[in-house]
């Protein structure tokens, strides 16, 4: 039987054909519990999502990468300590650190995977109220120029639900100072610090731009009516968060002109 195409994945392929030829995988690790979302967020951006597993030693063709959210190895250790060593995460390592500087977008456990890969610098500890935070949660996007953000304005408020217990990240007041004065802060809690987060921070960038985590969860946030905002029937928040599938798209095939 044909699978029917999603509307926004209709949408998205019509208003730019070359849209549907770009390949973003989803990596999936024992204890990751976001995979499907993300793939279907990559689905509603007009992309072809790609399934990754841990254990894989190739990225295949595959244009960009989401690191999405959960428990991976269950948290032992610390969160993503283990899934840094996955054979597919060399491979990631590689692809981002390469001269391509293939996109690599982590969130929240994805996060704590490309901080404990040192794609990222820092850390993520328990939130410091020590307790599991789930709620819909305002950001501003501090930095539109990486490769995940340029669908939005600088400074741009958004919503995306966010879910966490080992949320706050942490680093030394230099590293803290030298992604301030880099312009690599990317997103910033607005209102209401959930995690003891140093300075606000949401998420990070690496220097060249091509790799962002961040702890919030955009993939929730790419559908009206599924949206934070659907229970008031307002759907201007519920898509905030396809921008960042839409903006790696949109740079995929700026870059493969």
């Amino acid at each position: 039987m044909t699978e029917l195409p999603l509307i926004g994945e209709a949408i998205a392929v019509a208003a730019n054909p070359k849209l549907a030829g770009a390949k973003i995988g989803v990596v999936t690790f024992p204890g990751t519990l976001d995979d499907r979302d993300a793939v279907r967020a990559v689905r509603l951006a007009g992309a072809t999502p790609v399934a990754l597993w841990h254990a894989d030693t190739t990225l295949g063709d595959v244009d960009a990468v989401v690191i999405p959210g959960g428990f991976s190895y269950g948290d032992y250790l610390r969160a993503g300590a283990i899934s840094r060593f996955a054979p597919l995460m060399a491979k990631i390592i590689d692809a981002a650190n390469s001269d391509a500087r293939l996109p690599v977008l982590g969130i929240c456990n994805g996060f704590q995977i490309l901080t404990e890969s040192h794609l990222l610098p820092g850390s993520m500890i328990k939130n410091d109220h020590l307790k599991f935070m789930c709620r819909d949660q305002v950001l501003r996007v501090e930095n539109n120029t990486t490769a995940w953000t340029g669908d939005y304005a600088a400074g741009q408020e958004i919503t995306v639900p966010l879910k966490n217990q080992d949320g706050q990240y942490i680093a030394d007041e230099k590293t803290l100072d030298a992604l301030e004065a880099e312009g690599r802060v990317v997103f910033r809690y607005v209102g209401f610090n959930p995690n003891g987060s140093r300075r606000d921070i949401a998420g990070i960038a690496n220097a060249a731009g091509n790799v962002v985590g961040l702890m919030p969860h955009p993939e929730h946030a790419v559908e009206v009516g599924f949206g934070p905002e659907s229970l008031d029937g307002v759907g201007g928040s519920d898509t905030d968060g396809l921008g960042f599938f839409t903006s790696v798209l949109n740079k995929i095939v700026g870059d493969n002109k």
